[in-house]
């Protein structure tokens, strides 16, 4: 692991690109048998499948009422990771750190409000919902006694800055650590690269950006579906199993609630919750993310650095949008890392 450690105004960063030694080896050969039409893919099948602990499953009531369906796996008595999705995913996105983790931690997940078995509601979609919702399972969750290291995953890391930002004095009373993984607070439409621009248009214009996140056009499964959805959340060199596993999940979607939760997030700003994680918290993104780029994660960075509670800017080469599936030793070693400091 290669870390380079640049000079801040409050401090230092560490920022840890994973390209050297192990990890570059590891992602440079699932690329080459990614790419390679004569190379064996190897057999993770463990990693992506039902996890093979069984699950408590509770249904958790939100602040206005919605039932949000919430899965927890491992030792009750074990220190708590609480997961939170992404746009368009569910619980099951969350698989491989189940099946990493939930031997050794108590892992919750919970499916975002509108996503997988988790109800919609009447609320209006916005980062108060999220916030609210993610309040209600860590309040159903997370024993006295103990502290959760908190891991969200696009809409899953705005949710818990939006959560923050509402309830700032639960930051500490619930939360020992926090990993903000290929997420954004602002300007997600202005900075996405999803859509090439001639070099005068330096930015989507908030019109066509909203109604592209706002699309409730139907997805049917196609070979031209499969490889919009690599372009749009996984890097060009990902593995077979990596995209057929998300494109299982993104299709499994409603498409009122992809694109409900896609219009509430294209005018996102929830910048200032950034200030109210007190905890140790590690930025993480892919260097090839095209949704939400590593201008983000810099951004988010800064600001945690000017408050002196950025622990880590980790940007991983050759990775997209979905680190957690794309990366899973590295994502799943920084989870661990960070459980480990309280």
């Amino acid at each position: 692991m290669g870390v380079g450690v640049f000079g801040s105004r409050k401090g230092w960063w560490t920022v840890i690109g994973l390209a050297g030694v192990a990890g570059a080896a590891a992602v440079a050969a699932r690329r080459r048998s990614a790419g390679s039409a004569e190379a064996a893919a190897p057999d993770r099948s463990d990693v992506f499948s039902t996890p093979r602990f069984e699950p408590e499953v509770l249904s958790v009531v939100s602040a206005d009422g919605t039932e949000l369906h919430v899965r927890v796996f491992g030792d009750p008595d074990a220190e708590p990771i609480v997961f939170s999705h992404g746009w368009v995913c569910s619980t099951e996105f969350w698989n491989p750190q189940v099946n990493a983790l939930a031997g050794k931690y108590r892992v919750v997940t919970y499916d975002q409000r509108g996503h997988g078995r988790s109800g919609i509601g009447t609320a209006p979609l916005s980062p108060d919902v999220l916030a609210d919702d993610l309040a209600a399972v860590l309040a159903a969750t997370v024993r006295d006694g103990h502290k959760a290291e908190i891991v969200g995953h696009s809409m899953g890391g705005m949710s818990i800055v939006a959560w923050a930002r509402r309830y700032p004095e639960q930051v500490e009373q619930y939360a020992s650590s926090i990993l903000l993984a290929s997420t954004g607070t602002d300007k997600l439409v202005a900075e996405t690269t999803i859509i090439p621009l001639p070099q005068r248009f330096p930015r989507v214009p908030m019109p066509v950006g909203r109604a592209i996140l706002g699309s409730t056009l139907p997805m049917p499964a196609s070979p031209m579906a499969t490889r919009a959805i690599q372009y749009i959340a996984l890097a060009p060199g990902s593995a077979r199993d990596e995209i057929a596993f998300c494109e299982q999940i993104v299709n499994a979607c409603p498409r009122q609630t992809r694109g409900g939760w896609g219009a509430a997030l294209s005018t996102l700003d929830i910048t200032d919750g950034l200030k109210n994680l007190t905890v140790p918290t590690t930025v993480l993104v892919g260097a090839a993310d095209r949704l939400t780029p590593p201008s983000h994660a810099r951004r988010l960075a800064q600001l945690l650095d000017d408050t002196e509670h950025l622990d880590r800017l980790i940007v991983l080469p050759g990775i997209g949008h979905m680190t957690s599936v794309e990366a899973v030793d590295e994502f799943n070693t920084e989870i661990e890392r960070l459980r480990a400091l309280g």
